[in-house]
């Protein structure tokens, strides 16, 4: 019966113009959202290999994320305007009954109130399965012009469009049962869908109310699938509120056949709700939450090695707990009212894995000019701390009461350490570590660096500690200056900073201290002084006794350094490299890396050579002086930056940048290449445990790639049965913090190395191999004809020829 109700349904659907139209119109809608970007992509990638073939433009590039989940990807706009047509197919799916009288005919025929909801419910699935397969053209035309195309996502997203779909319609089925008007019930579903679209935005503040309105909201159950994450609860949302609505028109039906007081009538359309609300609250716990990852490189999944730190939690408990201060960086961000996108898309990967994780939630206001300005106070003259919170609260508009005092949250904890900022401190086995957020527009931590705070807690006595030494005008850690290297190092607001990828660092007088026992790396960046002897000395034992090291110099420094570098047998050449490269200053050399430090990342425990081939990268080292090693070295050395012998020389004379263009001039004692240097270059991939105490005499060579100059050197030997690891630069410029972007992944890998591998935790992935487009641009453009104009007047065609002899009948 149910089945013969919905055949009647199709067919009054199909043979009237409205489901024609309809799908023509969602036809053409396709067809524009996914050739527009289709041909600007074509374009874009035709240029690029045409200018240049060995472009690695497209290694992370992802073309079916680009065509169909982006910003003005297909499915991002599809189900934008899918409200737009679904309603004015249902606001007569139960009222044209009503009003044509034909309701009373179902009414005296063998079939009950609920088969005749559920068959023409049924129906409108069928109509969804056609809209389904129009999106599956697109889908099957992206599998034949992308290579490798991501189908585990198209499927996913096809499935969030096809229960979105769904769900519109047992709305509109609800809306129409309660009016005869088709276009009161059009512009009411029209309402409804707004308002569950917008209702995750209202009441935020206020607990009961946002657990309530997050879990109505609508949109927020597509945007996983949309990215390729099916989980149960989003599943089960849906088919929750279509059954709500469903049986919300069943009640309808059914009321208006008895005679039943309003409030029997009212209860049982708030028992249906609470069940369903209940039965979504249960099944959105996330201990009960399952799990989909569709994507074929699973990158909605956390990496395995973040999987395995939280499973090596077990069953001992996690604190997680938010520091929001009113008036520090990123408070909106950790507000009540941004909490569900807090827990749901910052934590729920973590969750995933581990959902016993206990949040708590701090909120304070507090502020320190030392190191947060005084603008605050020139916003808000004469003011107290207190008065000014009211007065941000008062123009937000926003409940601040809850909000502790500074002293009485310095009581609980002092977070002034931290930049009074937004900030997370999660507690382990009664250890505790900080969780940063950053001042980016990304603001909350990647996965790196959780993976870093989880192997702190875990295990503390694997943490690095590093000394920076200073006194001599080394370059600052703690500062942001042009010159210094604080971006990368111990700024706290930096997401690439070390210290947020596991590391504990430090500066260090050596003219009055000594090295901790602790110290796992001491670096020397660049003094501009020479050290005192008690420095030297300090340094000295620290490399005789096996200690790992990071030295980094510049032109013009070598006497400064070259005291330091004799003892492990290193020289900075006199002079700077000067390079013919014409797109930049001729000091501004731009060296290939050995680029088995990627290996290093992998095995971080090695200690053996070999040779690989090197590779261009876009690191610049503004003024950089040439490293030679000395025969009698007692280490095994590699180059890990190198120059090109074809464009770089060492000019041993005076060099002005703004000055005219230099020419090799060896009379000045110009020099085209190192006389102690080879033909290869050398990698370290090999066990930590292989022993070096006997050297063949050519394992002091240094090589590079064609006898260019060495401008970054990575030394090893084993020293009472320990790896000693030292890494020599001849430039410092190229790790400050202007250039602090250009060098962030290869810095991590230096100081991975010099660390042993502990830290950062590297989560390696697989570029995706979808990121080539198998058509050009004039194939791009036929196919967004036919896509836009052939295909829907072919449709368009049939259509009318069958209204046409419909209506001859």
């Amino acid at each position: 019966m149910v089945i013969q109700v919905a055949k009647a349904e199709l067919r009054n659907l199909f043979y009237s113009p409205i489901a024609w139209f309809m799908l023509i119109a969602f036809l053409v809608q396709c067809g524009w959202y996914y050739s527009t970007p289709l041909e600007s992509f074509a374009h874009w990638q035709d240029i690029l290999l045409r200018n240049n073939p060995e472009t690695d433009a497209f290694d992370k590039l992802s073309y079916t994320r680009a065509l169909f989940i982006g910003d003005e990807g297909f499915f991002s706009n599809v189900l934008k305007n899918l409200y737009l047509f679904l309603p004015l197919l249902t606001m007569g799916l139960i009222g044209r009954e009503v009003q044509n009288g034909t309701i009373k005919l179902l009414y005296s025929s063998p079939v009950t109130i609920r088969q005749i909801v559920t068959g023409k419910f049924l129906a409108f699935m069928v109509f969804n399965g056609l809209l389904v397969l129009i999106v599956g053209i697109f889908c099957v035309s992206a599998a034949i012009q992308v290579k490798s195309m991501d189908y585990g996502m198209l499927l996913s997203s096809m499935l969030g469009f096809y229960l979105l779909a769904c769900t519109y319609g047992a709305i509109g089925a609800f809306m129409s049962s309660i009016t005869t008007y088709q276009v009161v019930s059009a512009f009411s579903t029209f309402l409804v869908v707004l308002l569950l679209t917008f209702i995750g935005n209202v009441w935020q503040q206020y607990d009961f109310v946002r657990d309530l309105t997050f879990f109505l909201h609508l949109p927020g159950r597509t945007e996983k699938m949309l990215v390729g994450l099916i989980t149960t609860k989003d599943v089960i949302y849906f088919l929750v509120v279509i059954t709500i609505f469903l049986l919300f028109t069943i009640l309808k039906l059914r009321g208006a056949r008895e005679t039943s007081p309003w409030y029997v009538k009212a209860s049982r359309y708030m028992g249906v709700l609470a069940a369903g609300l209940l039965i979504g609250y249960i099944t959105s716990r996330p201990a009960l939450t399952g799990y989909w990852d569709t994507t074929a490189q699973k990158v909605n999944t956390l990496h395995p090695k973040t999987q395995e730190l939280i499973r090596e939690m077990g069953d001992e408990p996690l604190e997680v707990t938010l520091y929001v201060n009113y008036m520090g960086r990123g408070a909106n961000a950790g507000l009540p009212a941004a909490r569900n996108f807090y827990l749901s898309w910052v934590w729920e990967q973590y969750t995933r894995f581990k959902p016993d994780i206990k949040f708590n939630f701090e909120y304070y206001y507090d502020h320190d000019s030392t190191f947060m300005g005084n603008h605050i106070y020139k916003r808000f003259p004469g003011k107290s701390l207190e008065q000014i919170l009211l007065k941000m609260g008062e123009y937000t508009d926003a409940d601040v009461s809850y909000f502790q005092k500074p002293e009485e949250m310095r009581k609980k904890i002092d977070l002034r350490p931290e930049g009074l900022a937004l900030v997370m401190q999660l507690k382990y086995k009664g250890r505790t570590e900080f969780l940063r957020t950053y001042n980016d527009s990304k603001l909350w931590p990647s996965e790196n660096n959780f993976a870093a705070v989880f192997k702190k807690l875990l295990h503390p006595e694997k943490i690095p500690h590093i000394a920076f030494v200073t006194g001599h005008y080394e370059r600052n850690i703690y500062k942001l200056g042009e010159r210094e290297i604080g971006n990368h190092t111990a700024i706290k607001e930096s997401r690439v900073a070390l210290v947020n990828y596991g590391y504990n660092m430090d500066s260090l007088s050596l003219d009055h201290n000594d090295i901790p026992a602790n110290t796992t790396l001491l670096v020397l960046p660049d003094p501009k002084t020479e050290l005192s002897e008690s420095c030297r000395t300090r340094i000295r034992q620290y490399i005789d006794g096996g200690g790992n090291m990071f030295i980094l110099g510049e032109p013009g420094k070598q006497q400064v350094l070259n005291p330091v570098l004799q003892q492990i047998g290193v020289k900075l050449e006199d002079g700077i490299i000067l390079t013919e490269y014409k797109q930049e200053a001729q000091d501004m050399v731009v060296p290939s890396i050995n680029m088995a430090m990627l290996s290093l990342m992998e095995d971080p425990s090695a200690a053996v050579f070999k040779k690989v081939k090197p590779k261009h990268t876009n690191l610049v080292m503004p003024g950089v002086a040439a490293l030679q090693v000395a025969d009698s070295n007692s280490f095994t050395s590699s180059a890990l930056l190198a120059t090109d012998k074809k464009i770089t020389w060492i000019r041993k004379g005076v060099f002005v940048r703004d000055s005219a263009k230099l020419q090799f001039n060896a009379a000045e004692g110009d020099l085209r290449s190192a006389p102690s240097f080879g033909d290869a270059f050398q990698v370290i991939q090999a066990s930590n445990n292989t022993a070096q105490d006997q050297k063949k005499p050519e394992d002091n060579h240094v090589s590079n790639d064609g006898d260019g100059f060495a401008t970054m050197l990575a030394m090893h030997r084993n020293v009472r049965n320990k790896d000693q690891r030292i890494l020599v630069a001849g430039d410092a410029d190229f790790l400050s913090n202007i250039r602090s972007l250009q060098v962030g992944k290869y810095a991590n890998y230096f100081y991975s190395w010099l660390s042993n591998g502990e830290f950062p935790v590297y989560l390696p992935g697989n570029p995706p191999p979808d990121n080539h487009l198998n058509v050009g641009p004039v194939t791009a453009k036929t196919l967004r004809v036919i896509y836009i104009y052939v295909l829907p007047g072919a449709v368009l065609l049939f259509a009318t020829l069958l209204l046409i002899r419909r209506k001859r009948k």
